[in-house]
């Protein structure tokens, strides 16, 4: 009996080790950005990249779809990677009242400007701003309950580096939750079938997935750590 135990567990441990291994294999073979330049519109012309923000977020039924998805409870810390014009944070930080906080993570200075100006400007004192980078969230390790991204995947220069983050800044029971497009196009270098993969490998698992309003789909994982 002993050695069956033991032998069980032999088996855990080399398991564990070879899945770590994948991971990091992942992570080392990000050197090269998988979409060279796909932000760089965003930092030329923030401007006109909130308008459209504010214009293709602000639909109710995309927010009510949103919201019920994401299941936010009173208390949570949720971090919205890529959150643009804020349109999404801002709608966070209501539901997550009192003690929770919204972080809103972008590579664009101006966008978490205007986040900030929005904030102010409807008395919204629980929105976090946080300048994130080409391969990091830059979020604590074990802060967040939640991580929402929208439209923002496949804006993923280094998505296997970015992934690593994102698992780091999640507690133990956390979630990570993606809205992206389910097509590959001249845009998008992916389809969500390898979008899921690529997550699954970075060391989430897959509670559910669906296709969202036509064009996109949902999945929603879990953190193993």
């Amino acid at each position: 009996m002993r050695k069956l135990v033991s032998s069980m567990t032999q088996k855990r441990f080399f398991l564990t080790l070879a899945c770590m291994f994948l991971m990091n294999i992942s992570v080392w073979a990000q050197d090269e950005s998988v979409a060279p330049g796909i932000n760089e519109e965003f930092k030329q012309r923030p401007e006109k990249w909130i308008e459209y923000f504010h214009f293709s977020s602000s639909d109710p039924t995309l927010q009510k779809e949103i919201l019920d998805s994401l299941k936010l409870k009173p208390g949570m810390d949720i971090a919205d990677v890529g959150a643009g014009s804020g349109v999404h944070a801002l709608l966070f930080a209501e539901k997550v009242l009192p003690d929770g906080k919204v972080y809103a993570v972008d590579i664009v200075q101006e966008f978490l400007d205007h986040i900030k100006a929005e904030s102010k400007e409807k008395g919204i004192k629980n929105v976090h701003c946080v300048m994130g980078s080409d391969t990091s969230c830059n979020l604590k390790s074990s802060s967040i309950d939640v991580v929402f991204t929208c439209d923002t995947y496949h804006h993923f220069e280094y998505p296997f580096k970015m992934m690593e983050s994102i698992h780091e800044a999640l507690r133990p029971d956390g979630q990570f939750i993606i809205i992206d497009f389910k097509d590959k196009s001249w845009h998008v270098r992916t389809d969500s079938k390898t979008v899921i993969e690529e997550v699954i490998r970075s060391g989430f698992k897959l509670m559910d997935s669906r296709e969202f309003l036509n064009r996109f789909f949902i999945a929603r994982f879990s953190v193993e750590k």
